[in-house]
């Protein structure tokens, strides 16, 4: 059923031309923060406007099931920098961003939470520290406010897991406050929780990334989308991301490598039996060992049909397919 639209008060009384070409666009993913989007959209506006630099806004709006996206289409009657991507279900925040991404004009992208935790006015300093010659800024919740238990311990262990299995040493991946050259993230493929590996990824491209102190507020309103289930599945995604960066475009080489040590431990398994049997005349239909040999051997052939199938996948896999739907987009240019 659509929501119904909510009154909302206008940050602006004229309207407010659109830039030709915006030299910053804010990616915003949004699910259920009716209440958070109004000081969230002054705040944005406020300090991006201090700027001096041509802008965007660009809320994607993830299956809200509250008013967001009322609040959201009208604002961006007013201010028709701020561009409206609703999707037609809850894909979850790899998917917005991903959306964002997308659309992005500006020359720099800037991503940020829609819950009021994250500063708009630390994004000035992640642009400053671009200027200095990276690609990528994160920003590093360095005095967090969020539980202990449930959100902060969790997350230390997991940038150091992260950190040390994709070789980035981060503080803090989960932080959604990130600053990118545009060129970094069109043409990146999400899905998952992929969207706290980008600089992972990205590094592993050969760009430059940095981190930077950004400031960091306790929820106001709604309820996180976090819990330890998600943490589950971030743990899950770090061997995909850990695939993707070792294998992803050779396949063979991770799978003909396990079909290897299977042959040639399985192979050396029957060779001894049929030594023993040929040399000694041991009966060797009844041993176990003759079992884990064929077995051995028979996961490497299967192994290397993996990696050949893996090797055809890779170079004909040419579909751009994306991990989201659209309903609606408003104040959208081509």
């Amino acid at each position: 059923m659509p929501v119904a639209a909510r009154e909302v008060a206008p940050p602006h009384v004229a309207q407010i031309p659109t830039p030709t070409r915006p030299a910053v666009s804010v990616v915003i993913p949004i699910f259920n923060e009716e209440e958070s989007i109004p000081p969230l959209f002054q705040r944005l506006t406020s300090s991006l406007d201090t700027l001096d630099l041509p802008y965007e806004l660009i809320a994607i709006d993830d299956g809200s099931r509250d008013h967001s996206f009322a609040l959201l289409r009208s604002l961006a009657v007013v201010d028709p920098r701020l561009r409206v991507v609703r999707l037609r279900r809850n894909f979850g925040q790899t998917a917005a961003f991903a959306a964002g991404f997308a659309r992005a004009r500006g020359d720099v992208v800037v991503t940020i939470d829609a819950d009021l935790q994250n500063d708009p006015a630390d994004i000035g300093k992640l642009l400053q520290k671009l200027d200095e010659g990276f690609d990528v800024v994160s920003g590093w919740r360095v005095q967090r406010q969020d539980r202990f238990l449930s959100r902060r311990l969790p997350s230390v262990l997991a940038n150091r897991l992260i950190s040390l299995v994709t070789g980035l040493k981060l503080h803090d991946y989960g932080c959604s406050l990130k600053a990118y050259r545009r060129e970094v993230v069109q043409d990146l493929q999400l899905y998952g929780e992929l969207h706290r590996f980008i600089p992972a990824i990205a590094s592993w491209q050969g760009v430059s990334v940095a981190e930077l102190p950004v400031n960091h507020t306790a929820r106001k309103f709604g309820k996180s989308k976090y819990g330890i289930g998600r943490t589950l599945r971030v743990l899950f995604d770090l061997l995909t991301v850990r695939f993707l960066l070792s294998y992803a475009t050779r396949p063979m080489q991770i799978f003909g490598l396990i079909a290897c040590c299977c042959g040639v431990v399985g192979g050396a398994i029957l060779s001894y039996l049929t030594g023993i049997k040929l040399l000694l005349g041991a009966s060797i239909a009844d041993r176990p060992l003759l079992l884990l040999g064929v077995l051995l051997v028979v996961l490497a052939a299967q192994f290397i049909s993996i990696g050949l199938l893996g090797e055809m996948i890779v170079r004909s896999y040419g579909a751009e397919r994306t991990a989201y739907r659209v309903r609606e987009e408003i104040n959208y240019e081509p």
